[in-house]
């Protein structure tokens, strides 16, 4: 290379190593996660400043065993900073299977990185994949989102990370086999959405945060302590016995609430029903007692609906009671990928749904189409007549 090229590229490369020591957003999208990636990584974060580091992300999740533990420590040893505002930290396990309980071989996030006013300024933490286990009152005051995925974690160790957490808007958890009990301070004023799904040892969610507004779970046999929710507008509910909760619990425990989504495979399910169908028994249908009514509610969404008589005297019971509704959706298929949406070719199989389905039909046809007034909207996902035919 002629000398003056040399010198042009060696400016030019000390221009750009200043840009990047100082830059404050380092995203990494793992394609390869193998030993020269950890490398490469290695060697941009210990050649960065350290100095005003506001976001790390690893986007795709980062492969995890034991020699990899030490690169880990030294690179969150560096970007947690009290400056640092958002954490994404995904771990990937060689030897743990993604849905398995066990946490033998689980990353130890150093909790400590996050107190001594390290984490004073971090709003949005995001783990998969680890152990965390914080033996201290965490400074996360700034903290407005998160999200554990896959994570070991009592509720002890849970409400210890809350009882700082006073800006906390969005609280998610997602496979964190470790929790029994969720309880949810009434410092938490600003918390508008919580989702819970899959946390297989959970018992009961209890909440005391008054301006809960949307509240996602899925979960079967917990104990829901839901309070004086005011201020719900959106509930999603997806697990077996999500019927029956809506049926006996949600006319007194939501009065203001909006919109609604049940899914209750099992309770409801198309394959082995674990209610009798209407057309086994469609004398004497059940009714709430009338001043159960919900004035604010504006969006139903059944997905799974099949013929089970609990399940029409829910609807029938949402049509008669809910003076503000205006669009109600029965989903016969369970929600599966359709060609109607041009994103696919082909609609996804349904099996042995598709007898159940055509009943389900049938039923909103028979005992529920009479009864949708004229102001609301009723949308019918059907099988597909050209996908869904019977062989």
């Amino acid at each position: 290379m002629p000398l003056r090229d040399a010198a042009r590229a060696a400016c030019v490369s000390r221009a750009f190593r200043s840009f990047w020591r100082y830059h404050p957003n380092l995203i990494f999208r793992i394609e390869t996660p193998d030993l020269n990636f950890i490398k490469k990584v290695d060697c941009i974060l210990k050649n960065h400043s350290g100095i005003g580091i506001k976001s790390l992300r690893f986007e795709s999740g980062i492969f995890y065993n034991a020699s990899t533990s030490y690169y880990l420590d030294s690179w969150l040893q560096i970007a947690v900073t009290p400056s640092i505002e958002e954490l994404t930290l995904g771990i990937l396990s060689y030897n743990t299977n993604y849905f398995d309980s066990k946490y033998d071989d689980e990353y130890n996030f150093p909790c400590s990185l996050l107190s001594d006013g390290r984490g004073s300024s971090m709003r949005h933490l995001y783990l998969s994949r680890c152990s965390f286990h914080p033996t201290i009152n965490l400074e996360l005051r700034n903290l407005t989102r998160l999200h554990l995925a896959f994570v070991h974690i009592t509720g002890n160790e849970l409400g210890c990370v809350l009882s700082n957490s006073y800006a906390l808007e969005r609280l998610e958890l997602n496979y964190c086999y470790g929790i029994i009990c969720v309880k949810i301070p009434c410092l938490l004023q600003r918390l508008s959405h919580l989702e819970v799904f899959e946390c297989r040892m959970l018992q009961v969610i209890e909440n005391s945060a008054p301006n809960l507004g949307s509240f996602h779970f899925g979960i079967n046999h917990v104990q829901l302590l839901l309070g004086e929710s005011l201020q719900m507008k959106s509930l999603s509910m997806c697990y077996p016995g999500a019927v029956y909760y809506a049926c006996a619990e949600l006319p007194s425990n939501v009065p203001n609430l909006e919109t609604l989504t049940i899914g209750s495979p099992h309770e409801v399910s198309q394959e082995r029903m674990g209610h009798v169908s209407i057309f086994g028994d469609s004398l004497q249908l059940r009714q709430m007692p009338e001043h159960h009514r919900h004035g604010n509610l504006q969006s139903v969404k059944i997905t799974g609906f099949c013929s089970a008589k609990s399940l029409i005297e829910l609807t029938c019971y949402i049509l008669d009671n809910t003076t503000s509704l205006k669009c109600l959706t029965l989903d016969t298929t369970r929600g599966v990928s359709s060609c109607s949406t041009g994103e696919h070719k082909k609609c996804f199989p349904i099996g042995k749904m598709l007898t159940e389905a055509n009943r389900a039909v049938l039923a909103i046809e028979t005992f529920i189409e009479r009864k949708v007034p004229s102001t609301v909207t009723l949308a019918v996902t059907k099988p597909c007549s050209r996908c869904h035919v019977k062989s």
